[in-house]
């Protein structure tokens, strides 16, 4: 076999839906932990400089936003690991398709396996669903005060209604009680807050996280419709290496009656 045979069967061994997922799936996990982590950070730096100045008042938040980020850290690790083993299982499936006819043998540790991980795969999925979710409220949340402040802007050019009675009030979404002091933020002093650095990067970067677990998510379902697909191909693989092994089975037998009846009538002549 030459160079070039050689690279084309390698090349034809390569489990290319499974090596897209994982990149999207390592691009989605990164997106979302890097960027969420940063931006919760920003918004405990919003609250404490704007929105409530007493300590005690979000002690319990920052610790909610702490416990947070050391999920955060947990995500990353555990799905850099998990992408590893589901594109490690993509080149065994593949192996396994390609060289039925060959010593390679599918086994039913291997079945199981693959089903194992179809299953776990679905169950992911449906945990970074209500991630995506969960991800899209601080986005919500910065989406209104950003639209707010450009309403503010809007009636500086229009003096008939005053910029102060517009105001946003955190305290309404449940993430600080309500004797937090102040609270709330109105008029100029919320468009201040809106033109800092840390309202603008933290708004964008939720943004960013947001659409990082969005393409989770599709990773994960393409994963699965992978895993789904690689688990059917085991399956129809093993029925057939169990026809193949009783037909040779037969064919043994069948040559060994017909040897045994030419050395009977060999002895018989």
């Amino acid at each position: 076999m030459g160079c070039f045979e050689c690279c084309i069967k390698c090349l034809g061994g390569v489990p290319y839906a499974s090596l897209v997922a994982t990149i999207l799936c390592f691009s989605g996990v990164a997106l979302f932990c890097g960027c969420g982590h940063v931006a919760l950070t920003g918004t405990v730096s919003i609250l404490e400089q704007h929105f409530s100045t007493t300590a005690s008042d979000h002690a319990l938040l920052s610790e909610v936003i702490q416990l947070m980020q050391y999920v955060i850290y947990g995500i990353a690790s555990f799905f850099f690991l998990y992408g590893i083993i589901l594109l490690a299982e993509g080149f065994y499936t593949t192996s396994a398709v390609k060289e039925l006819h060959g010593e390679f043998k599918t086994t039913a540790c291997g079945r199981c396996i693959s089903g194992m991980f179809v299953f776990l795969t679905y169950v992911l999925g449906v945990a970074w669903l209500g991630v995506f979710g969960f991800s899209a409220v601080p986005v919500f949340m910065f989406y209104n005060i950003w639209s707010t402040c450009e309403v503010i802007k809007s009636f500086q050019t229009n003096v008939t209604v005053p910029g102060d009675q517009i105001c946003v009030d955190i305290r309404q979404y449940g993430i600080i009680p309500w004797n937090a002091v102040p609270g709330k933020a109105c008029g100029p002093i919320l468009e201040n807050i809106c033109n800092t650095n840390e309202f603008y990067m933290s708004y964008h970067l939720f943004i960013v996280a947001c659409a990082g677990a969005g393409a989770t998510v599709i990773a994960l379902i393409h994963f699965l419709m992978i895993l789904s697909s690689n688990w059917a191909y085991l399956k129809d693989a093993s029925k057939m290496q169990a026809y193949q092994d009783i037909k040779a089975k037969e064919e043994q037998e069948l040559q060994d009656i017909q040897s045994r009846s030419k050395e009977q009538l060999n002895s018989y002549t």
